[in-house]
């Protein structure tokens, strides 16, 4: 499904870009890392007004798991990425991320559509290559877990889905 999505594909795009997404970001994570998703989304949406898509909350139940990732990076101006062991675990979470890459190669020339936040300590060697790539060519931020720097730090992902 996924090379008959995009084989051969480019978006044709003229001044009046695509502005009509349905959320502002599609939240890429393991479930067990739901209860960040959660502060997450409390912040963002309930204090900042951002649209985020949930795959829990917000996936269409019925359809095929790979088509709603699909349609959910595809309708979302940004794909955040929440990095942990139990990102680089899931399966789901790799497809998510190729599926955002391919997104941002075919349908939207090349512009920034992924953010990585480093939300546990990985070290370097478990990395997957294909996330080394992300974090070498991205800006990322990392979750600090205090109060302080909290408050930085959901200020900042404001700003960048913004």
């Amino acid at each position: 499904m996924t090379k008959s999505r995009y084989h051969g594909y480019k978006s044709v795009r003229g001044e009046d870009e695509q502005t009509d997404f349905k959320y502002d970001a599609f939240v890429s994570y393991a479930d067990k890392d739901l209860r960040f998703v959660q502060q997450m989304t409390s912040k963002l949406e309930g204090e900042k007004g951002i649209r985020l898509c949930i795959h829990h909350r917000d996936f269409v139940p019925g359809y095929d798991i790979a088509e709603n990732i699909i349609t959910a990076i595809n309708k979302s101006r940004k794909t955040i990425l929440i990095l942990s062991p139990n990102f680089i675990e899931s399966e789901w979470c790799m497809y998510e991320l190729h599926i955002a890459k391919m997104e941002e190669i075919y349908n939207r020339d090349n512009e920034n559509v992924l953010f990585l936040i480093c939300y546990e300590e990985i070290p370097a060697p478990k990395i997957p290559l294909s996330i080394m790539d992300v974090i070498h060519q991205k800006s990322y931020l990392e979750f600090p877990n205090d109060e302080y720097g909290n408050t930085v730090f959901w200020d900042k992902l404001h700003a960048a889905i913004v």
